[in-house]
């Protein structure tokens, strides 16, 4: 018998694999790069709108530094200026930062055997951004080693990571110069909007934002913010049982 043959390697994936962790890096950030168009603008906005909230410039950057997660800094300033209890604020916040776990479980084949230091600092840097251009570049590059890919990681978190911080704190001192007859609120719900709009991309994804939004309305009765711990389950189970009905009919449409 013979030995299996490796695949071979495209001129991509060769440039690839002979960069050094220094170089990794900078790919990283310069991947990132782009991310800046749609950081910056929402970081602004976040800082402008927790002064609106009350928050002082030590809150807010507090904020963004533990936290670092915009969709959950958003749903948890609305909540406080809602006047929602910390426990009920903690929770939504949690519940909005959910798909943190699913990134998290694709990235162990990946990232699972490095050191729990550099396993504890992917934790804290993992967002949106950094998942979407890391996952992608490990996939397409499955025999990077363990210290490329960690470089590559950290890359994209400095360039994504770092302007979210910076532009919070402006964001803030500019939202203590507008003067509090500018109303602020509506700006919330039109960022949610277009956070999640595009993200609409299936029937599942459509039903689960329907369920989600009757769901909020019908739970608004209750105490501020729990109607948003019971739509979110709601709109989860909803958006699996229809992705799994829809791959049943595509495999019977198959056989």
């Amino acid at each position: 018998m013979t030995p299996e043959a490796k695949p071979v390697l495209t001129p991509e994936q060769q440039r690839v694999l002979a960069r050094s962790p220094a170089q990794c890096f900078r790919h990283g950030i310069v991947q990132s790069l782009p991310f800046l168009l749609v950081l910056v603008p929402f970081g602004l906005l976040f800082g402008v709108l927790a002064a609106e909230a009350g928050l002082d410039l030590a809150q807010v950057m507090g904020f963004s530094v533990l936290v670092l997660a915009g969709a959950s800094q958003f749903t948890a300033v609305q909540l406080l200026t809602d006047h929602a209890p910390v426990l009920i604020v903690i929770l939504s916040a949690l519940a909005v930062n959910l798909r943190m776990a699913m990134y998290s479980a694709s990235l162990v084949p990946w990232l699972g055997n490095a050191k729990p230091k550099q396993r504890a600092m992917v934790a804290y840097l993992l967002i949106d951004q950094t998942y979407a251009l890391s996952i992608r570049q490990f996939e397409d590059n499955p025999r990077l080693r363990m210290d490329q890919r960690i470089a590559y990681f950290v890359g994209t978190a400095v360039c994504a990571c770092t302007p979210w911080l910076i532009a919070s704190a402006l964001g803030f001192l500019v939202g203590r110069a507008i003067p509090e007859s500018w109303a602020l609120d509506f700006a919330l719900p039109i960022t949610f909007l277009a956070m999640i709009a595009p993200m609409l991309r299936s029937l599942a994804h459509i039903a689960a934002a329907g369920v989600s939004i009757v769901a909020a309305l019908v739970f608004t009765v209750l105490p501020s913010g729990l109607g948003i711990l019971l739509a979110a389950p709601l709109a989860m189970a909803t958006g699996a049982w229809v992705e799994k009905r829809t791959e049943g009919l595509r495999a019977e449409a198959r056989t």
